[in-house]
């Protein structure tokens, strides 16, 4: 099994190659990524600022991998809280699974999130500590203003589904409503992508700064 703390470890040892450090941080993700894999490496290429060439500032990648571990120590907590209440649950005769799921074991595919694994650009733009930290509010009963996800209060953006409508958050294309169908419609991208040019970094710049001619044309 993959070590988070064991890549982790490589990503702040400034004796490897920088193409090594990085990979270190995309196995950190594979482990652990609130947002989907690619919209997580996304949403860390812009908080940490991660430039386009890695040698304008190896340091980006530490704050990517520490952003993301502050969020992994909140969710193993939680979770370690959640498996003890399921033990006891199963000790007294209640083995159903509780209804939602907590967040981190919902199948993205029936998941309100699930347009940040279709279009990686849309994940909410709250660091991941913060968000994890909102999802555990959530699963122990408290009710946030505001989307689920991300918290933003305007009014939904409509999604036609060809023979309904779905209602997402305009910051981050959580589901709010679904298809009155009752059935999970594919979430198509507002931004042509492919994994390659996200990985690559190809919408930022070499400061750091979101690439301003990207996409081009």
């Amino acid at each position: 099994m993959t070590s988070f703390l064991t890549h982790r470890t490589r990503v702040h040892d400034d004796s490897l190659p920088l193409h090594r450090r990085h990979s270190a941080l995309r196995t950190c993700l594979t482990v652990f990524a609130p947002y989907g894999l690619r919209a997580t490496y996304h949403h860390l290429t812009l908080s940490a600022a991660i430039p386009r060439q890695l040698e304008a500032d190896p340091d980006a990648l530490v704050w990517a991998v520490e952003e993301l571990h502050e969020a992994r120590v909140l969710w193993l907590a939680r979770a370690e809280e959640y498996a003890a209440q399921r033990r006891a649950e199963k000790r007294a005769g209640r083995r159903a699974v509780p209804d939602p799921r907590p967040w981190w074991l919902r199948s993205w595919w029936e998941s309100p999130n699930r347009a940040w694994f279709e279009d990686p650009f849309r994940h909410p733009s709250l660091r991941l500590p913060e968000y994890v930290r909102r999802q555990n509010a959530i699963l122990d009963g408290a009710e946030p203003p505001g989307c689920p996800a991300c918290g933003d209060d305007g009014l939904p953006v409509l999604s036609s589904t060809g023979h309904g409508w779905v209602e997402l958050c305009r910051g981050c294309a959580w589901v709010l409503a679904p298809c009155p169908c009752g059935q999970r419609h594919r979430f198509v991208p507002e931004t042509p992508f492919n994994w390659n040019e996200i990985w690559q970094r190809a919408h930022m710049s070499d400061d750091g700064t979101p690439n301003s001619h990207w996409p081009a044309g």
